[in-house]
This record gives C-alpha cells, sequence and structure tokens, in this order.
C-alpha cells in the first residue's frame, strides 16, 4: 500500500512540475478602444469583431478586433511561446476583402501575410508560418 501512495503522490508531482502550465489571457492593451460594430454591417463582417484565442505550435494567441467596417479592421495581435516568453500586443490595420461571397481579414503581420476567416464558431488564423484555430471569449 505504502508503495502504491508514494508511486501514486510522485506522478501527481511530476506532472505538477513538467506540464505547461495553461496561461490566462494578458492584460488589454492600454489604449484599446473596442468599438460596437455599425448595425448595418452585414452580420458575415460583424461577426469578425471581439476578441478571440487559441493556441498553435506551443503558441498561445489572442486577437482583438476592436473596430470593423466593409473595408477595413483595427486589430491587436498577441502571443507567447510554451516557456510563457510574450511577443506583446501588436496593433494592425487590417483590410476587410470580400472573395467569392465569403469576407477575408488581411494584414501584414509578425508572422507575415496574415489571413482571418470565419468558420463556424472558429476564427482561423492563416499566416505563412502558423495555422492557430481561434475561438470566440467573453
Amino acid at each position: 500500500m505504502k508503495t502504491f501512495v508514494a508511486s501514486t503522490v510522485s506522478v501527481v508531482l511530476v506532472s505538477i512540475l513538467f506540464c505547461p502550465m495553461v496561461m490566462a489571457a494578458p492584460a488589454m492593451p492600454d489604449d484599446v478602444q473596442i468599438v460596437q460594430p455599425d448595425p448595418s454591417l452585414p452580420k458575415e463582417i460583424s461577426a469578425f469583431w471581439g476578441k478571440w484565442e487559441g493556441a498553435d505550435s506551443g503558441l498561445q494567441h489572442f486577437l482583438i478586433v476592436e473596430k470593423i467596417n466593409e473595408k477595413e479592421a483595427s486589430l491587436y495581435c498577441w502571443n507567447s511561446d510554451a516557456h510563457g516568453i510574450s511577443g506583446g500586443w501588436q496593433r494592425y490595420e487590417a483590410n476587410v476583402i470580400k472573395e467569392r461571397g465569403k469576407y477575408t481579414i488581411w494584414f501584414f503581420g509578425r508572422f507575415g501575410n496574415t489571413e482571418l476567416r470565419l468558420k463556424g464558431e472558429y476564427l482561423n488564423f492563416d499566416s505563412q508560418t502558423m495555422r492557430p484555430r481561434l475561438k470566440r471569449v467573453p
């Protein structure tokens, strides 16, 4: 019985020490101004608006679409690596594009040309080096 208890405690301790911790969202940027989209904006565009988070290849991603209209969007992006080292918040001005009946947000960012596409409840972040799937957060 003592061996079982010792083994169980050891497994729990090793799991706590060596498994990556779930990272909390970073503090919002000081100058973020989240502006509700105009009600006349097509729902396919206004659906991009808000806060999103996800992970890919050891990186945590947070995205804020703070303003959006039919032609452009203002974004904040944040990421960290598996060790919690932050890339910090970076602001981007993006283009809203309609191709084949679907809307896309396009910008040139830290990871090169980047496109944001809605797919169901997810926002697909498609750049030259990564493709995380983000989920809306409150």
